[in-house]
């Protein structure tokens, strides 16, 4: 690990000494000037808000305004997730519902995917996990290859197997863990390269939406559950959601199988819409209309 990254590790661990109400309010304080200036992280979240079908409700501008203060919040809070003591991090979780799907799947050994979109603290989602059973997580290297090492090494606090989500060998592993029994985690709105996914509608409008989970779950018989930790109100903890699959997610058609796919992150954003992570680009790649 460079020494930078290093350095860097050490500024992290210092702000994740913060209680997590001052965290949450830092990081709603940067999500206000986000809101209030221009900026990608700003045009991002417009350019994905203004071409999904739905409202959830609310005016345009509030809704962003909310959403950007808690993405600031999810930059703060992993701090404390990664940095801090993993039996009071754990500790942060004040409920848990359809917990019961979750232990029934592992009960009934036949491997389980945990579909965990980019909504609400999602990495304490995989410290939960991790305490509960052995997990594989997969997930894509950052665009800055120096980070890497930062992002292995402040998530193996409970010991995930981290598996690079991409190239046959990262594949042939997930399929390896399922096949055993296991439990494997991805997040299913990560957007796939061109050619490794399928277009299908997420909140009305097409996405391109990777095809990796469906397959697992086709080949495997493995469970899929969706899940996400939904943040609450001054950084009193948070609420563990489970929820299952749409049906068809493991359909032999894969546009209707990835279709499923999206309609169960869908079904996760209803709970907590302000909470996802719009600033996410979606919709950067769209079907060539003169195929």
């Amino acid at each position: 690990m460079r020494w930078y990254i290093r350095i860097l590790y050490g500024l992290l661990r210092l702000l994740g000494l913060l209680p997590l109400r001052a965290l949450h309010a830092l990081g709603a304080g940067f999500g206000w000037l986000a809101a209030r200036t221009d900026n990608p992280m700003r045009r991002k979240a417009e350019h994905t808000l203004t071409r999904i079908n739905t409202s959830f409700g609310e005016e345009k501008h509030q809704f962003l305004r909310e959403a950007l203060a808690e993405a600031g919040k999810s930059f703060f809070e992993v701090t404390k997730i990664w940095t801090g003591d993993p039996a009071r991090t754990l500790a942060l979780v004040r409920e848990v519902d359809g917990g019961e799907r979750f232990d029934a799947a592992l009960a009934a050994g036949r491997g389980l995917i945990v579909a965990a979109p980019h909504l609400g603290c999602f990495e304490l989602l995989n410290y939960w996990l991790c305490h509960r059973t052995k997990i594989a997580i997969a997930y894509r290297p950052p665009r800055q290859p120096e980070l890497e090492p930062l992002l292995i090494r402040a998530r193996g606090g409970l010991a995930a197997e981290q598996v690079r989500a991409e190239g046959s060998a990262g594949v042939r592993t997930l399929f390896r863990r399922l096949a055993s029994g296991g439990v494997v985690g991805i997040l299913p709105d990560q957007e796939p390269k061109q050619g490794e996914g399928k277009f299908a509608p997420f909140f009305g409008r097409p996405a391109l939406t990777m095809v990796l989970l469906s397959r697992l779950a086709q080949r495997t018989g493995a469970t899929v559950l969706f899940a996400f930790a939904e943040r609450l109100p001054r950084g009193e903890g948070y609420v563990l959601h489970f929820l299952p699959a749409p049906e068809g997610i493991a359909d032999p058609d894969l546009p209707a199988a990835v279709a499923a796919l999206n309609r169960g992150v869908e079904n996760c954003i209803r709970l907590a819409p302000v909470q996802y992570q719009w600033h996410y680009k979606r919709f950067s790649a769209q079907p060539d209309k003169s195929a």
